[in-house]
């Protein structure tokens, strides 16, 4: 889990550093052997999302950074729905990337999460100006079949 924007806000400018570091991410991935599959590619899932948290650091003797708040439990939840190599986006992370101009987002559908209902996301292509190559879908986890309908 990593934030953008905390504890210093940084206006919109939060969801374009994510969603860069994402793609960083995924490009990582493609060179990134696992020591005992070596012939296996590792098959990440991002979910990205954007909205107020509450924080705090808990702890006395090993003092942590905290979030809480419906944000992090829907960018969780954005994760495990989404897809092997790709990175889902939530519709209010795709309103301030739309803001920001340059990022290729695709639609998913509507999928459904639990406590949300059913929400229209999208997938995360690239970012103009982001030239380094992304993994290839081809290589990824087939579709289980609750996925495909």
């Amino acid at each position: 889990m990593v934030a953008s924007g905390l504890p210093v806000p940084n206006a919109n400018r939060h969801a374009g550093e994510i969603a860069t570091m994402a793609l960083d991410m995924l490009s990582s991935v493609r060179t990134f052997r696992i020591r005992h599959r070596p012939e296996e590619q590792l098959q990440m899932r991002i979910g990205m999302h954007s909205g107020s948290v509450c924080t705090g650091v808990v702890g006395l003797k090993m003092p942590r950074y905290c979030l809480f708040g419906d944000t992090v439990n829907y960018a969780s939840r954005m994760e495990s729905s989404g897809l092997a190599l790709r990175i889902h986006v939530s519709p209010e992370a795709k309103l301030f990337l739309d803001k920001l101009t340059g990022y290729t987002l695709e639609l998913r559908g509507e999928v459904h999460m639990k406590g949300k209902g059913t929400v229209t996301t999208y997938f995360l292509l690239g970012k103009k100006g982001f030239n380094k190559p992304l993994p290839d879908l081809a290589r990824a986890a087939p579709l289980s079949e609750h996925e495909c309908k």
